[in-house]
């Protein structure tokens, strides 16, 4: 079996080690090649090698794993995100499509990351934006969203999104442009990750951005009437919600 080289940045001693110590234990095919506790320490070491996997914590002590991947802008390693469990920082992993490991993680969590690193597309340039400008302004509202598709990963604006629509475990997203986007992800995943951002599931299968509500039709049960035309039901339970919404436009 071929060996994985392996870089572990971390700036707390105890989560180095203790990751060091699991990938010795447990992951035997990968050989840690170095490590480092902060930019500068990890800058140096990945001038000499550049290894098969970075494991990369977000915030170190003099700066960000953003600004490790700034210097190096052709780093062909496969990048691990290491993160503390922060609201902010899974928000951020989750409307950038990232993959990443919270601590305090299980050995299950890391086995599924070293599985998931060697198959997957590395996030692009514009994912990154995303989680850095997520990540470092929590109190902002993002505003792009990066989307799976079965050939890619499409980066929008959150603003262009429409409507969202269910279809069994893949939900089908239609913007003001006409176009549409079907991803493997849930309904009830991005009903979740959007309705801080003004979303609202008024349905089973139907989520909407506010802001395209033209009208509320109150015959054939209760629908919406949004701005480019489409109409959309409104379940008897989110009658009250939507009505609310409405009277405070």
């Amino acid at each position: 079996m071929k060996k994985i080289t392996a870089v572990l940045v971390d700036d707390m001693p105890n989560a180095l080690e203790m990751l060091a110590n699991d990938i010795a234990k447990n992951h035997r095919e990968i050989t840690i090649i170095g490590t480092a506790n902060s930019v500068v320490s990890a800058a140096k070491l990945l001038q000499k090698k550049q290894p098969d996997i970075l494991f990369l914590d977000i915030m170190l002590g003099d700066g960000t794993g953003f600004d490790l991947l700034e210097i190096f802008l052709n780093l062909t390693s496969k990048i691990i995100f290491v993160t503390a469990s922060d609201a902010y920082a899974i928000k951020a992993f989750k409307f950038a499509a990232i993959d990443y490991i919270l601590k305090p993680y299980t050995e299950e969590d890391l086995a599924n990351a070293l599985e998931k690193v060697q198959h997957k597309i590395q996030p692009d340039d514009h994912q990154l934006s995303i989680l850095q400008q997520t990540v470092m302004q929590p109190s902002s509202q993002p505003k792009k969203i990066s989307l799976h598709t079965a050939e890619k990963i499409i980066v929008v604006n959150i603003e262009d999104i429409i409507r969202c629509k269910s279809d069994n475990n893949y939900t089908t997203f239609y913007f003001v442009n006409g176009s549409k986007i079907l991803v493997s992800k849930t309904l009830k995943y991005y009903a979740d990750l959007l309705k801080e951002v003004d979303f609202i599931r008024v349905h089973q299968s139907h989520l909407i951005n506010i802001k395209y509500i033209k009208e509320f039709i109150k015959s054939d049960g209760g629908y919406l009437l949004l701005k480019d035309s489409s109409n959309v039901p409104v379940s008897v339970r989110k009658r009250n919600e939507v009505l609310h919404i409405l009277n405070s436009f």
